[in-house]
């Protein structure tokens, strides 16, 4: 087979048309994810739920990293465990995956010619990773300029760190976010903590793909695709929000604080009769009825409370007293109480017991997806509600390999012959 990837037509517009609703708000879209663990994946299954074609390229025997990162793992529809892990199901669902050697040069030829049939690549290589394959930006370009190619790495293209590897722990710590995370060095338990999921991972997948849109929309007027260059440090850096504007325009280096917020009070967790609560009082008004509603009306009314910025100012003395107080109810009494008095609170509930909630359930946030091997695959739904085009949970994440006939069928017309030589040659 040639090294070079046989003519094609526009990448948009191949696939026929049908109306969006039908094919999602981005059915347009052909999308060749080359990602793995979680970003760029993560990045992938956004595109893909609403509607984008993903062909997700795996490495032939062994497939994304994520696929062995267990326990825990997936069960078969007899209940038994096996080697799937399930941290891979949480970003890879609606796509078709497709095993490739990039090793080889065969393999890296069949890339290109997907490359070249695609609106969209993501890859999360090290920096110049893929030139030594031929499916870096500057060579896919030149095969289709059309062609949005999006680069995630921990510390971007450029810069002292760019050949650095980039894992979520690493920069969660060497963007400051660690720094606040967790209990004052002085408390019980204090000490620098990394938040429960892989934060900046997430945030990156959510911030690449509004990249790649909007280089979707400007390649509507241009014509041309581009380079997306993502980083989980910048991501890192843009997610400490008002922390980083509090240093960068006061020089006052913000500090752990557990779960309390450096701005506002009461806004943490308190004990209950049963366990603890959170309460998020945002305002003068929302403190006011809360005292009234806790049978302390003058709280409001005393100066050292009746406005946020003296609450603050007094946050040790007024949390002693808030916590005294919330003692005296159970969690589900506190929250009937305020709930109805329009006063932010609620309990600090397990995943289980997130799940079990009755909001979560009436938005339909579980999704249980068919598999032919795990009889159901358990996902969250998308967030995205969109109206016209909502997204679609089409299927379960793919077994390793298991769109691999089908993609090179009905994408670059291989015939079967071509590839069981391909398969013979180790290439996919």
């Amino acid at each position: 087979m040639s090294a070079q990837p046989a003519a094609a037509g526009p990448a948009t517009g191949d696939a026929p048309q049908a109306a969006a609703g039908a094919r999602g708000a981005l059915g347009h879209l052909r999308v060749l994810d080359l990602s793995r663990v979680l970003a760029g994946p993560w990045c992938g299954q956004i595109l893909a739920d609403l509607g984008a074609e993903v062909i997700k390229v795996e490495r032939p025997g062994e497939g994304d990293d994520t696929r062995h990162w267990g326990p825990p793992f997936l069960h078969d529809s007899q209940g038994q465990p096996t080697e799937q892990a399930t941290y891979y199901s949480c970003a890879n669902r609606n796509k078709r995956s497709l095993t490739v050697d990039l090793a080889h040069a065969e393999g890296q030829a069949v890339v290109r010619e997907l490359a070249l049939r695609s609106d969209v690549l993501i890859e999360n290589f090290k920096v110049g990773g893929l030139a030594r394959y031929g499916l870096d930006y500057p060579t896919l370009k030149a095969l289709n300029p059309r062609l949005i190619y999006c680069s995630i790495t921990g510390f971007g293209q450029t810069g002292p760190y760019a050949q650095r590897a980039g894992y979520d722990l690493l920069v969660q710590a060497a963007c400051g976010l660690m720094s606040i995370t967790g209990r004052p060095d002085e408390a019980p338990g204090g000490g620098p903590m990394r938040v429960g999921v892989a934060v900046t991972d997430l945030f990156t997948g959510v911030y690449a793909c509004t990249a790649i849109l909007a280089a979707v929309e400007a390649r509507h007027h241009s014509g041309q695709g581009q380079h997306i260059d993502m980083a989980l440090m910048d991501v890192g850096m843009a997610m400490l929000a008002n922390q980083a504007a509090a240093w960068l325009n006061t020089g006052s280096v913000p500090q752990r604080q557990g779960n309390s917020h450096p701005s506002i009070v009461p806004y943490q967790d308190f004990p209950t009769r049963d366990g603890n609560m959170l309460l998020a009082v945002g305002n003068d008004g929302q403190f006011a009825r809360f005292c009234a509603a806790a049978g302390v009306p003058q709280w409001a009314a005393d100066a050292r409370f009746a406005t946020n910025t003296q609450r603050v100012a007094h946050r040790e003395e007024l949390v002693a007293m808030v916590a005294e107080i919330t003692r005296t109810r159970s969690t589900a009494e506190w929250v009937a109480l305020l709930e109805d008095r329009a006063v932010p609170c609620g309990p600090i509930n397990d995943i289980g017991e997130a799940f079990a909630d009755a909001q979560v359930q009436a938005r339909g946030l579980r999704v249980d997806l068919p598999h032919p091997r795990f009889g159901t695959v358990g996902t969250v739904a998308s967030p995205l509600r969109l109206s016209d085009t909502p997204p679609q949970m089409r299927h379960a994440p793919p077994i390793l390999g298991e769109h691999t006939d089908q993609v090179l069928q009905e994408v670059l017309g291989y015939d079967p012959a071509r590839i069981a030589a391909l398969r013979e040659q180790g290439v996919i």
